[in-house]
């Protein structure tokens, strides 16, 4: 699309939306910028602003700044539902998101990875691979880089490596990966979406503008995915850690192997990944697809899957004390999330467990803690689902159950709890946003108890 000369309206000054009003900035749009939030409470990010020729409206509702506006810009936390919005599409507005601008105005290959879990590690992980290939590459979207930042600058010949999100895809119409690659599918996010079958249908349109001559990547271990491969124009591929595909990356005799048209080719063997647990096997199928599908060579997806260490917040080691060793998994914001930090662990555990309600059930992680219950040997709770995680886990039969008010707290009870050979994991179940600003924080300040210690 062509914005220039258009008259633009970008609602929620967080970091995305601040670098859409640069980037629409740059191809010549009029761009008035919205936050209900005062400019002071804003942080430091909306500084980058100042002295560039846009429109401010902070502290004031967006409603009534729509008039006479071409395109209106909404943050991924606005649902499209919300009641100006609505308005704003009855009087003809375009309505789009970051993600979308973006992707329109941005130069490079588009790979694009959405799914519940195994996001963040898995385009980090592409990011590196295509890295060590020589290719300049852009790692943005929902892992916290605006895309926008990286359409400023990104050329024909770069790597665009995107993570997406349900409520990216909300208002994303011409979206358009040349590899799109969807990990698994599991309850989420129902607080926003309402049912399963809507959120489903929110990351399936991400392969929505696919054609013929694209590529769509499937977990075809995931039985949330069942038959959705099917709904695709695009080229199939899939990966699995349990059985041999037609087309894709999977184990055989303890080694990954990639396939393309009975072409095969040995990675690596499965010792050799560098990130634990079976789910970052699975993310490293995905990677391997998604690598293998752009003609990435097999030395240098070895190479990236040896010495990939992982990303921030997921089942992160942070330290040993007194023989008892530290993990932040704050990016377990979901329960299958945690499921798999669960799996993960091989030693008895403390776990911290509790945050924002995003109206879930968190019985099957009460069942697998308890079919776990010689790894997973005591539970301490916080957050707004402290009571709800409890009654789930005592209906299960789980009773080493305690609770904290606050992070400081929780560390030093599951310190008390724990003795030398132990874990201490924080794998919450929950988003942060009634303790903290988002899993981040809450991650970076279970360090920093963590290490004070």
């Amino acid at each position: 699309m062509d914005y220039k000369g258009k008259r633009v309206l970008i609602v929620g000054m967080a970091r995305s939306g601040i670098a859409a009003a640069r980037l629409l900035l740059q191809h010549g749009a009029i761009v008035a910028v919205n936050d209900s939030k005062k400019e002071t409470d804003l942080g430091e990010d909306i500084r980058t602003l100042e002295g560039l020729p846009l429109e401010r409206h902070f502290g004031e509702p967006a409603g009534p700044l729509t008039a006479g506006r071409d395109v209106l810009v909404i943050s991924p936390g606005i649902p499209v539902d919300t009641d100006f919005v609505q308005e704003a599409k009855k009087k003809g507005l375009y309505v789009t998101g970051e993600l979308e601008v973006a992707s329109q105005l941005s130069a490079g290959t588009l790979v694009a990875v959405t799914g519940t879990n195994g996001k963040t590690t898995t385009v980090s992980l592409l990011g590196e691979i295509f890295r060590n290939a020589g290719r300049k590459t852009h790692v943005v979207g929902n892992i916290g880089y605006p895309f926008s930042l990286a359409a400023m600058e990104a050329r024909r010949e770069d790597m665009i490596v995107c993570e997406v999100s349900s409520f990216q895809m909300e208002t994303a119409d011409s979206f358009h990966p040349r590899v799109a690659l969807i990990t698994n599918l599991t309850e989420d996010h129902l607080n926003r979406h309402g049912t399963m079958e809507v959120y489903g249908a929110m990351k399936m349109r991400m392969f929505a503008r696919q054609t013929a001559g694209d590529f769509a990547v499937f977990n075809a271990d995931d039985p949330g995915l069942k038959g959705m491969s099917a709904q695709v124009h695009s080229r199939v591929l899939t990966f699995s850690r349990v059985r041999e595909v037609k087309n894709g990356a999977f184990v055989r005799d303890g080694s990954v192997i990639w396939k393309l048209d009975g072409q095969e080719k040995v990675i690596c063997s499965v010792d050799e990944i560098r990130i634990p647990g079976p789910h970052n096997l699975e993310n490293a199928l995905g990677a391997v697809c998604c690598a293998g599908a752009l003609g990435i060579p097999a030395p240098v997806i070895r190479h990236s899957l040896r010495t990939f260490q992982g990303v921030e917040h997921r089942i992160e080691y942070v330290r040993e004390l007194d023989g008892i060793t530290y993990y932040n998994d704050s990016k377990g914001t979901n329960v299958d999330s945690t499921l798999k930090a669960v799996d993960t662990m091989t030693a008895p555990t403390v776990i911290i467990l509790g945050g924002y309600d995003k109206h879930t059930s968190f019985d099957p992680l009460s069942r697998r803690m308890m079919e776990r219950r010689e790894i997973i040997q005591e539970a301490v709770l916080i957050g707004d689902t402290a009571p709800q995680i409890e009654e789930s886990l005592r209906r299960t039969g789980f009773e080493h159950i305690r609770h904290a008010g606050s992070m400081q707290e929780a560390v030093e009870v599951s310190r008390s709890l724990a003795g030398p050979g132990w874990n201490v994991l924080l794998s919450p179940a929950c988003a942060s946003f009634d303790m903290f600003k988002d899993y981040e924080e809450r991650g970076r300040v279970f360090k920093e108890i963590v290490n004070r210690l």
